[in-house]
């Protein structure tokens, strides 16, 4: 190639360019010395023409689904050397490795200006698209993913490499083996359910249920109240401050004194799929004497009917290379429990999205992770869900959040590497 640029378009979203949208994009280029340019644009959609921001790359930006968009400007010489060792045998994971391997060349700049207009052929909800990933369909795909961050974090020095380390129960006495936990803010339709369905639970030890109630106004707290005037093991909690995100609720119920050895996660619109569900949690942390569990779910509507995808076992997480793979993908799965003493002493973020993400990567730097692939509750999508149906911009905020996440824990790995 003589020219030092190579424009790759997606040609099936009918791109149609705006005023010397490639000529600004090359002179971003060459003033930034980027080895990549993309842009914001406009998305047609629904008979409408809507701007479509898009988001930083950061080093942290290792989700195989990023949107550049589709339309990109690449340096033919950063071009050349990042093709030169790349696996010829990828059938789904191409264009993933080639910007994994550009992305160590030089800067991926975004141009936050809109350059062209797009058509917009993927028409489904936010919450519709979330999981693709874990869909059986695509396993064959999520392999190939897999491989190529793999091969990237180990050029980074960033690759963690088992054994992970294990822990040794009961050195810190607790007068209660295990506390489910369930953050709550109005969801009165719902929190009986959830509620009932911990409280039916049979097991061999002590247990007990924390309901974070984050100053409700839709009648929960009063549900709540009558609840727990039928049974101690119920929890009502009103913390006092009014700050707090999901995440901070859960920092409430840890460090609560009644909390268990193993705080066991809820929310507050599923419900557990049968009674046996704390009683097999507990009893897999012995056995795998792992710092962090997690469950698979049945994917159902608010009448409890299955939906598709179905089950999510989020089997894409190995033993040997889980904590490696959970740079990659979106969300480790639920239900999650944690041994009390390890989360007490990372804590969660107080944010309302990406909480448990954050706290997951840590220990998985750490500590090993336990996984039980049988369904453990019933996960409830209708309406009311926060991500049932979000705009480009909250989208995107969730979305720089967690890349932001990533690249912490990305750089905490390679110093750890040193």
């Amino acid at each position: 190639m003589r020219q030092p640029y190579l424009l790759l378009m997606d040609h099936s979203k009918d791109i149609q360019l705006g005023q010397w949208a490639t000529k600004r994009m090359v002179q971003a280029a060459r003033t930034s010395g980027a080895v990549m340019v993309y842009a914001d644009h406009y998305r047609e959609k629904d008979g409408q023409t809507l701007p479509w921001p898009l988001i930083d790359y950061q080093t942290g930006s290792l989700r195989d689904d990023f949107d550049f968009g589709p339309l990109v400007l690449i340096s033919v010489e950063a071009l050349k050397a990042a093709v030169a060792d790349m696996p010829s045998d990828f059938k789904y994971a191409g264009w993933y490795d080639l910007r994994l391997r550009l992305s160590e060349k030089g800067p991926l700049l975004r141009l936050p200006e809109y350059l062209y207009t797009a058509k917009e052929t993927d028409g489904r909800t936010s919450g519709e698209k979330q999981f693709d990933y874990v869909d059986p369909r695509n396993r064959e795909v999520q392999i190939e993913m897999e491989a190529a961050c793999t091969l990237h974090l180990k050029r980074l020095n960033a690759l963690l490499e088992p054994p992970f380390k294990e822990i040794d129960f009961n050195t810190i006495p607790f007068e209660t083996e295990a506390t489910v936990v369930i953050p709550v803010r109005n969801r009165v339709k719902t929190i009986e359910e959830a509620v009932l369905s911990v409280l039916s639970q049979k097991t061999e030890h002590s247990f007990n249920l924390i309901v974070v109630d984050n100053h409700s106004t839709d009648g929960t707290t009063e549900v709540l109240k009558e609840m727990a005037k039928s049974d101690p093991r119920l929890i009502h909690h009103l913390p006092q401050r009014t700050d707090l995100g999901i995440g901070g609720c859960w920092n409430e119920a840890i460090f609560h004194e009644q909390c268990g050895q193993f705080a066991i996660q809820l929310d507050s619109d599923d419900l557990y799929i049968n009674n046996e569900v704390i009683q097999t949690i507990v009893q897999t942390f012995y056995q795998e004497r792992c710092a962090m569990l997690i469950g698979s779910y049945e994917m159902v509507n608010f009448n409890l009917a299955p939906i598709p995808p179905g089950l999510i076992d989020h089997k894409e997480w190995t033993p040997h290379n889980g904590p490696n793979n959970a740079l990659r993908i979106n969300g480790l799965g639920a239900p999650r429990a944690f041994f009390t003493p390890v989360i007490r002493a990372i804590r969660f973020p107080n944010v309302s999205y990406g909480e448990d993400y954050a706290v997951g990567l840590t220990i998985s730097r750490h500590y090993k992770i336990g996984r039980l692939y049988e369904a453990l509750y019933l996960c409830r999508r209708w309406e009311e869900n926060t991500d049932a149906a979000l705009s480009i911009e909250k989208t995107n905020t969730h979305n720089l959040y967690k890349d932001r996440l990533r690249t912490m824990e990305l750089y905490a790995r390679m110093g750890q590497q040193k």
